[in-house]
């Protein structure tokens, strides 16, 4: 999800660009006033001129019915419309805004999450969960009660949609909690009982390592549970960082489980006393770096490449076994150990690198193995 202003159309559309060249399959974007709705449609022309065709998701809360309705081009411009039940109206006008939002989705043939959140439930439906838990012979904890409470709200909107004409499969299911444990509780319970599909993610999973680890923990025990049909790594960006980190934290966990795959895969030791050189980390990093960075090209010009598998190692010890199981990899000198690398091709050795530059030599090597695989000549002779 982006964090510009979404008035800010150019703005707005460069980072939606940067996140899908990290990787991003659709990037939701705020739509919370008439002047963000009125930059939709320029933001989509905008992507369009860079050849971007990443699909846009409207975020809305609280006046969506209205944008949805006053602003026909924004309506049409986006790719799908997320709605959180928590936030579409109180009373009388809940049932008649949240309907709103529903036509404009059929009007214009759109997709819908409906995405309750724990931080902004519906009160009068929790009010209400909580009266019958306290008529319980033995009352559920509060904890459960919440539970219930999002997945209640998620179900019955979703049937509600439904009953107004919304193709079930145009519906997605969300109920985003901050706690890892109170996560896999609830989609554990929330796939038990409903077929639509579901998008996962901790809201709110925090900054760096925390909510990195908390995110992977959490939708990895989903994910090889067979739970969960599109993802979304929720981290607080350090000053200044770029957007990008949480959708490549989200690859990494799809990537790591086997599910898909998006980027080549570097394999690195992780260092010990054999290996005081920092010759083989300063490499990894590189080549790392290198192969990111070169994807958005590459998709095109080297199907396939994403599957690469290189390993970049510091001794003698698990270096030439690691390299061997690698397309490409490379056993660098560890102390005490000859100054020579061995370079080993798809499980052979190929050539022993020596001298002082050996980490841009085995840059090119690299370089030279994708377009000789990869290449269009190569998938033309194959």
């Amino acid at each position: 999800m982006t964090n510009t202003d979404t008035v800010d159309a150019i703005g707005t559309a460069i980072q939606v660009k940067e996140l899908a060249q990290a990787g991003s399959e659709f990037v939701r974007i705020t739509v919370n006033t008439p002047e963000a709705a009125a930059a939709v449609p320029y933001i989509r022309e905008q992507l369009d001129r860079m050849g971007e065709s990443v699909p846009l998701v409207g975020d809305f809360h609280y006046n969506g019915h209205r944008l949805l309705t006053d602003f026909p081009d924004c309506a049409q411009a986006l790719s799908k419309y997320r709605i959180n039940p928590g936030n579409v109206g109180k009373g009388n006008k809940r049932d008649l805004q949240f309907g709103q939002m529903i036509d404009a989705a059929m009007r214009w043939d759109k997709p819908v999450r409906i995405g309750v959140n724990w931080g902004s439930l519906d009160q009068e439906l929790l009010a209400g969960l909580m009266d019958v838990n306290s008529r319980r012979a033995t009352p559920w904890e509060g904890r459960q009660v919440m539970y219930e409470a999002l997945i209640t709200s998620a179900i019955e909107s979703a049937h509600r949609a439904q009953e107004m004409g919304l193709d079930g499969n145009q519906i997605i299911l969300s109920c985003k909690v901050s706690g890892v444990q109170d996560l896999i509780a609830v989609y554990r319970e929330l796939a038990r009982r409903c077929d639509y599909a579901l998008h996962l993610g901790l809201t709110e999973a925090g900054m760096g390592t925390k909510g990195t680890v908390a995110s992977a923990t959490a939708l990895g025990v989903l994910l090889q549970e067979g739970i969960g049909d599109t993802i979304r790594v929720s981290l607080t960006p350090q000053p200044g960082e770029a957007r990008v980190q949480e959708v490549v934290v989200a690859s990494e966990i799809l990537q790591s489980l086997g599910l898909r795959v998006f980027v080549p895969s570097v394999t690195a030791c992780p260092g010990c006393g054999r290996t005081t050189s920092s010759t083989f980390q300063e490499l990894a990093k590189q080549i790392d770096d290198f192969l990111r960075a070169q994807m958005p090209v590459w998709r095109v010009r080297y199907p396939g490449v994403e599957n690469l598998r290189v390993a970049v190692m510091g001794c003698i010890v698990n270096g030439p076994g690691e390299s061997k199981h690698a397309d490409i990899g490379i056993s660098l000198p560890g102390t005490g150990e000859a100054p020579a690398a061995p370079v080993f091709i798809d499980g052979e050795k190929a050539m022993t690198l020596r001298g002082d530059d050996i980490a841009n030599e085995f840059h090119q090597i690299v370089e030279r193995y994708i377009e000789q695989r990869f290449g269009r000549g190569a998938l033309a002779g194959s």
